[in-house]
């Protein structure tokens, strides 16, 4: 099927074959064509053991019987049981469950460790000389611009004019004074991270850019051919235009139009990638196959670059699909009759540069000594309807395959369905045998001496029957033979086969819900060390996700926003890393040790080496909450502290009278009889008296707002 996510980035980047209706623009195109087809069948070839492997994996995930499976006369049973689906299924939702359980696309943007184009942070320099100072003590405004002869060197040291590269702070500190390179030393120099403010933009703009796209839907189907056949393909990004409803103050519509990137999933099915390479860093070139309906490819007349003449061409001669071998497999229904659809042929990768330039296309001088150049050439029915170069920068091709067991010495991974094939038909052999003998064993098989018996007697057996017997041969003319029941050694070794199961794919049965787990898995504890050590296979599966899935992607998505949405608030030297990883850890256990963390920083001594904000950003994720609305800034941090402050230092005044208006006769050390007493209430402790702990100081003392402290404001104990 094809995808609105297959045109190309804007029309005024793009670089192609112009259209053209003539006849003999067509004929010239067909070495262009040739070679497209050569390299998919190249690609098909090398592929085929491959879509054996995958076609008895999905066999084994639904529960059908290949043509290569021979049945005995003797065997009755035709069961299947269906392990592999529960197993695919179990993996499946453990990639889903780790790389979305913080509800959070798994990419983010970070400064880099030493940042360039943009300063790591900036701070005012709260040392403010007297003479600039007026008569009551207030600092003067003063402009830090000068003119000749006015004494002045200029700008004065940290001035923001053009010396120091702020990025999306720009606008907010480009009157400031007194501003310096580095991390401030007191409270009363406030500190800003333009490094940390770009990435956090450009964060937010690639996530929301990613679930416009439906992103997260694309990235579990891409999960499931994965855990299924061992390799998961996503393509992108790529710019549509997407229409955004509006309606105007008349009630007219009026639609928002839009271009965005978009991602999409892509079946291994019809993914055909160099045969040479072994990841899509070594591909030279890769082939995406469509099956379009004759509405779908009038539609590319719409989009960038696709030449409608040659659409029209193709069109005019008629569908001409060919269908694959592994195409029966898969559907539920005969395909024997003839399929009216469009074969259409996607090729991303290197191609002669005097083969385009023979047919036309401008070739930039940059790029006309290289030999080859990468480009996007689209054929069906031998019409090639799209040629242009690739316009991503830096070059790459926009497809990312994700492996889920990782074959160095092959571009396809290793999935499930594979891993257990072995153990799958052993279950299913014993699982046969079991319900043959049990059907055997369950009845009884008789033996008749009908020379004792009188003739035309109805030989059939049910409770009261008679038989006639006549004279002969005194002995017993009815016999029966009661064979031995061996199904239960038969599901002895089903059990066996099935732990061979949980060995193979690295997921034991209690991981997806299976009850009755002994020995150590009796206790929480216990099971909580199974759980642990189960996942130590899950860790590299998220590993090749985040190598080669989600980093390609979060990368592709940053150089699609640098070169077609650029904007100043996302400058800055950043880098995309994938979190997969960091999501596997249970968010119970990694509440519990940040609870643990936070209770051990709160020690007034250990305080100052904790940063508190990471730590409460990480709870509240944890606790599947969102940071931004559930923790403050530093700033914000420090606004409330002091309002925490001077809430404390009125709570006295307004309980003293209230205190001291006791009633007569009553202890203030002993609880009244309703248990809600006034326990501990009294006159304050004075130095040296017992359960005096102060350090010298006024209690609740209300501090002056703005005057530096001597010791840093501690956040509030949680919990």
């Amino acid at each position: 099927m094809a995808d609105e996510a297959d045109n190309t980035t804007f029309e005024a980047t793009a670089v192609g074959l112009k259209d053209s209706d003539s006849d003999n623009d067509a004929a010239s195109l067909t070495g262009l064509v040739g070679f497209v087809s050569s390299q998919f069948v190249r690609a098909k070839t090398y592929r085929r053991n491959d879509e054996l492997r995958w076609l008895q994996a999905y066999r084994n995930y639904r529960g059908i019987y290949g043509p290569d499976t021979q049945f005995t006369e003797a065997e009755r049973s035709r069961v299947f049981i269906k392990i592999t689906k529960t197993k695919v299924i179990a993996a499946y939702s453990q990639v889903v469950e780790v790389m979305f359980g913080n509800n959070r696309f798994p990419i983010s943007i970070d400064p880099s460790v030493l940042p360039e184009g943009v300063e790591e942070a900036v701070h005012f320099d709260s040392q403010i000389p007297a003479e600039a100072r007026d008569k009551s003590g207030e600092a003067l405004e003063e402009s830090p611009y000068g003119y000749n002869g006015d004494g002045k060197e200029g700008l004065p040291p940290g001035a923001t004019a053009s010396s120091l590269k702020l990025g999306p702070l720009v606008d907010r500190l480009k009157d400031a004074v007194g501003l310096k390179k580095g991390e401030g030393a007191t409270v009363a120099s406030p500190t800003y991270y333009p490094a940390a403010a770009a990435a956090k933009k450009m964060q937010k703009r690639i996530w929301d850019q990613l679930d416009g796209s439906n992103a997260s839907k694309h990235l579990r189907s891409t999960a499931f051919e994965m855990a299924l056949f061992g390799t998961g393909v996503m393509k992108g990004p790529f710019a549509v235009n997407r229409e955004y409803p509006k309606w105007g103050e008349n009630g007219a519509y009026e639609p928002l139009i839009k271009t965005v990137p978009q991602v999409s999933h892509v079946s291994i099915w019809d993914f055909y990638p160099d045969p040479d390479a072994n990841n899509m860093e070594e591909a030279e070139y890769c082939i995406q196959r469509h099956k379009m309906s004759r509405s779908q490819l009038r539609a590319l007349k719409k989009r960038p670059m696709f030449r409608v003449s040659a659409i029209d061409k193709a069109l005019s001669i008629g569908e001409a699909y060919t269908k694959e071998h592994w195409e029966d497999d898969l559907a539920d229904y005969d395909l024997a009759s003839q399929i009216e659809r469009f074969q259409v042929l996607e090729y991303w990768g290197e191609v002669d540069t005097e083969m385009l330039d023979m047919y036309g296309l401008d070739i930039p001088d940059d790029l006309a000594d290289d030999g080859s150049v990468q480009a996007n050439v689209w054929v069906v029915n031998n019409q090639v309807i799209r040629c242009v170069l690739n316009p991503f920068k830096p070059l790459r091709i926009p497809y990312m395959a994700a492996p889920y067991e990782l074959n160095p010495y092959s571009f396809f991974g290793v999935g499930v369905g594979e891993n257990m094939q072995d153990t799958q038909t052993l279950m299913n052999g014993f699982m046969r045998m079991a319900v043959d003998n049990a059907v055997l064993s369950g009845n009884l098989i008789f033996e008749v001496d009908e020379t004792n018996l009188v003739p035309g007697q109805d030989m059939k057996i049910y409770p009261g029957k008679v038989f006639r017997r006549q004279g002969g041969a005194p002995g017993q003319s009815l016999f029966s033979t009661k064979f031995a029941n061996v199904s239960n050694e038969n599901m002895q070794m089903f059990d066996k086969a099935r732990q061979l199961a949980d060995e193979s794919t690295g997921l034991p049965s209690f991981a997806h819900g299976q009850t009755g787990v002994a020995g150590v898995g009796r206790t929480a504890s216990g099971i909580s060390m199974l759980m642990n050590a189960a996942s130590v296979t899950i860790k590299s599966v998220i590993k090749n996700v985040d190598d080669y899935l989600l980093k390609p992607l979060g990368d592709g998505m940053f150089q699609f926003n640098m070169q077609f949405a650029y904007d100043e608030d996302i400058k800055g030297d950043l880098e995309v890393k994938a979190r997969g990883t960091e999501s596997l850890m249970a968010n119970e256990v990694r509440s519990q040790r940040l609870m643990q963390f936070l209770g051990v920083a709160s020690n007034p001594a250990l305080a100052p080496f904790a940063k508190f904000n990471w730590i409460m950003q990480e709870l509240a994720k944890s606790l599947d909450l969102d940071p931004e609305k559930t923790v403050n800034n530093m700033s914000e941090a420090m606004l409330q502290a002091e309002i925490l402050k001077g809430m404390q230092a009125q709570m006295p005044q307004q309980q003293g009278p209230a205190q001291n208006q006791m009633p007569a006769g009553t202890n203030p050390q002993t609880p009244t009889a309703g248990g809600a007493g006034t326990i501990g209430v009294g006159p304050p402790n004075v130095p040296q008296q017992e359960g005096f702990s102060g350090n010298g100081q006024q209690p609740n003392a209300p501090a002056e707002v703005g005057a530096p402290q001597a010791t840093s404001v501690q956040p509030p104990p949680v919990g």
